[in-house]
């Protein structure tokens, strides 16, 4: 910790400042806090979750990161919050071209040599990286990613400091344990380290492009590897506006309907049929060209569904468009995703109630992005948490929908879904993918069938031998045999009782002859004791029964 002093000290100011200072004590090091306290917090009647996503974009990269990344673990933030954190901007002044000058010739040599003409004013700029516009000798535009010198370090020692925070946050506040903020910061590490990689955002976005190479009017940028390396990224350069943008879309010709039905189509592929996908959705990744080609860019973050994964989603979204729970609950199963046994019921029952809520009447259809809003609040209310890849999925579907719905007012997800994720389905069980998965599942079915007959050879070898046990674990039968080794206990000790008392008497009755006042005193004292022990014996047996009672 004090080590990075000087940031938790930055930290902690700017958590002060926004009115988060009392929940920083014994979480952050006294020395960070020292002069603090006093200073006036700036909520000024700021919503609480707005004053969140305020603080986390004012300490930078790391943390607006970390607030995009926990925008999408719905199931884990209240909605407001979650909302809020969505809203978090990455854009940043640019640095001067002289400042990222050295990491662009440690990768391609002088600038001069390596390109025909650089634009040293970025067209984007943004924490992490700032994006020029350039010309390769052959006359080819493309885009040059740059990272922004130190970055690296900042984020490192910002791991650091959140990786103490969250061990702090866990042994103080027992109740946020549920949450598993070690791991969320674990989780968010690896992310955001493949994010500060170019050459793995390089072979995502060729893996994208490969595809999605037969969809007509669908692009993603060729990666020029000569002028790349793990701090440059150069890409065919797009010109085209935001997909947000219906007057600028409008304005080149194209019907927004059109490039809805695009963005639809090219999202179901990468889900539901390729299980890789662009994991970063929002408005200014996603260019409309002026032809209307849709063009993807930005592929620090990926989303990769095994085979199986993929056919528990289809099941998943077929169960909200047929409102069949059973269906829907079946799928969670398969993701790892089930609710205590005595909150089974109640967790079916809510299920169906949303999806009935939503329910559009004049249609017969449910109202997918309304659903897909409630399931992480219904997951939330029964501490159910997810694979960071369902709610990846999650966040997807909902930003589809939405901006789908922009472009097109009339758009409804399962109608013009529906079918298609049926296609892919019936695409995938007639795969030779999934063939070979039948394939391999049967060739195990048929060695255990074969072994079967060995199998139960050797175990009626063993119950003939009498080397077999069985063990039976029943609630009931726990408690019979606690209340038999009770009655064993009380038993021996009503014995005992009763030997005292009968030992007494029989000593008393045996000095009926005559004896010397010595004697007879010791016979007396020994039937004293005896009776004694006999009624504190019994007083004890009868206590224990009456604990037991209670």
């Amino acid at each position: 910790m004090i080590r990075h002093l000087g940031r938790y000290r930055e930290i902690t100011g700017v958590l002060v400042k926004y009115g988060f200072g009392a929940a920083l004590e014994g979480i952050v090091p006294p020395l960070a806090r020292l002069g603090l306290w006093t200073r006036a917090s700036a909520d000024g009647g700021v919503p609480f979750y707005r004053r969140v996503r305020l603080a986390m974009e004012e300490l930078g990269p790391t943390f607006i990161k970390f607030g995009q990344i926990l925008s999408t673990r719905r199931e884990l933030l209240p909605q407001p919050l979650a909302e809020e954190l969505t809203r978090l901007t990455d854009e940043v002044a640019p640095l001067p071209f002289e400042t990222v000058r050295p990491v662009i010739e440690e990768c391609c040599g002088p600038v001069e040599d390596a390109f025909a003409s650089f634009d040293r004013t970025p067209v984007a700029a943004a924490s992490l990286a700032q994006v020029h516009h350039a010309v390769l000798k052959d006359g080819t535009e493309v885009a040059v990613k740059v990272q922004r010198p130190g970055i690296r370090k900042v984020i490192e020692e910002d791991l650091e400091i959140l990786a103490s925070l969250a061990r702090q946050i866990e042994e103080r506040y027992p109740d946020l344990a549920l949450y598993n903020p070690v791991g969320l910061v674990q989780e968010f590490s690896v992310q955001i380290r493949r994010e500060l990689d170019f050459v793995q955002e390089g072979k995502h976005a060729e893996v994208l492009g490969h595809n999605l190479k037969d969809l007509p009017r669908v692009v993603v940028p060729d990666i020029f590897w000569d002028h790349s390396g793990p701090r440059l990224l150069t890409m065919t350069y797009i010109e085209g506006v935001r997909i947000d943008d219906l007057e600028g879309i409008t304005a080149t010709g194209v019907r927004p309907e059109t490039v809805a039905d695009l963005l639809l189509t090219s999202y179901l592929k990468q889900v539901f049929e390729d299980g890789f996908f662009h994991a970063d959705p929002h408005t200014g990744n996603l260019l409309v060209t002026r032809d209307g080609t849709l063009a993807f860019v930005d592929f620090g973050t990926v989303g990769v569904l095994r085979p199986e994964r993929r056919d528990t989603f289809i099941r998943l979204m077929s169960g909200v468009v047929d409102e069949d729970v059973e269906r829907i609950v079946a799928a969670y199963h398969d993701l790892g995703v089930v609710p205590a046994e005595e909150d089974l019921d109640a967790f079916k029952d809510e299920i169906y109630a949303t999806l009935r809520q939503f329910r559009t009447y004049e249609l017969g259809q449910v109202d997918f992005e309304e659903v897909m809003q409630q399931i992480p609040d219904t997951l939330r209310r029964y501490h159910l948490t997810v694979p960071l890849t369902m709610m990846q999925v999650v966040k997807v579907l909902i930003f589809l929908t939405a901006i789908c719905r922009d472009l097109d007012p009339g758009f409804n997800f399962p109608a013009h879904a529906g079918p298609r994720i049926a296609e892919i389905r019936k695409k995938h069980l007639l795969s030779l993918e999934h063939l070979a998965e039948v394939s391999r599942a049967a060739e195990g079915w048929f060695g255990d069938l074969l072994e079967l007959p060995q199998t139960a050879n050797t175990t009626l070898k063993k119950v003939a031998a009498g080397s077999v046990k069985f063990y039976i674990e029943s609630p009931d039968m726990l408690a019979l045999g606690a209340s038999i080794r009770y009655a064993a206990r009380l038993l021996l000790i009503g014995m005992v009782a009763a030997g005292f008392m009968m030992g007494s008497s029989l000593v008393m009755l045996s000095t009926d002859r005559p004896v010397s006042a010595g004697l007879c005193s010791v016979v007396s004292s020994v039937t004293f004791l005896g009776y004694l022990a006999a009624v504190v014996i019994g007083v004890a047996a009868v206590y224990m029964v009456l604990v037991r009672r209670r």
